[in-house]
């Protein structure tokens, strides 16, 4: 029998500070509740809206792996490595901190918001050499079926990061049914509701609900409204 967790969007920690106007899924920063300090390795799932021209500046981290999700505007992140880039929708973008980096995120536009999630896993490897990844993929090749953009395989599809994790993006049409197989016995799947309306083995989720399962080896997931969008990640429950 599959155990779940149900985390309501209303729910989620919230914090504004003006230029940025975040909801925290796991505890962050100034929210902190013991229940919801992370899913197995899944460690932060923020999201977030920042101010036209405003942004994070230059912050240190180490020993974590970091990844993007932008789903409105443009971007700008440069760090210690010497990259300087633009992510946009279709982007992702995965940082290995390892011995640590320093990074920055910036809204490039000077006249819209940016909207993007910012995802923390723990790694499975410590102390590795810092590195930096994106990649541009096409919207239209998930829908109606999951897209894979993150593995911890180089040679696959998506970005790669160190622990054993698949992340896969969705948008389906109403009523649309599909099934998703757990890669690793060991692994659960957390699920985070973009937009839209989903049941999940026989939960209803709607926008930015998120839902927690483990102990099975495969999920249903069926579209309750038309162009519903998900994130599905699969982390190591153990770490």
């Amino acid at each position: 029998m599959a155990n779940t967790i149900l985390h309501k969007a209303a729910t989620r920690g919230h914090a504004n500070h003006g230029w940025l106007n975040s909801f925290h899924t796991f505890s962050f920063a100034n929210y902190y509740n013991p229940e919801r300090t992370h899913f197995g390795a899944l460690r932060v799932l923020n999201d977030d809206t920042v101010d036209a021209a405003m942004g994070f500046g230059k912050h240190p981290h180490e020993n974590m792996e970091i990844v993007s999700i932008p789903l409105e505007g443009d971007l700008e992140h440069k760090d210690s490595m010497g990259n300087t880039t633009i992510i946009k929708n279709g982007d992702v973008q995965a940082m290995s901190a390892g011995t640590g980096i320093y990074h920055s995120e910036y809204n490039k536009n000077k006249d819209e918001k940016v909207k993007f999630l910012q995802i923390w896993i723990i790694p499975n490897k410590q102390n590795v050499t810092p590195r930096y990844d994106q990649i541009s993929l096409n919207p239209a090749d998930r829908h109606n079926t999951l897209q894979q953009i993150l593995s911890p395989n180089p040679d696959d599809a998506g970005v790669w990061i160190h622990q054993d994790a698949w992340f896969h993006l969705g948008k389906f049409d109403k009523g649309v049914t599909t099934e998703y197989t757990v890669r690793k016995p060991e692994n659960g799947i957390y699920v985070f509701v973009l937009n839209g309306d989903f049941s999940i083995d026989n939960t209803d989720l709607s926008t930015r609900d998120g839902l927690g399962i483990w102990d099975t080896d495969k999920i249903k997931l069926i579209a309750r409204s038309e162009n519903s969008e998900i994130l599905l990640m699969e982390v190591p429950m153990e770490i």
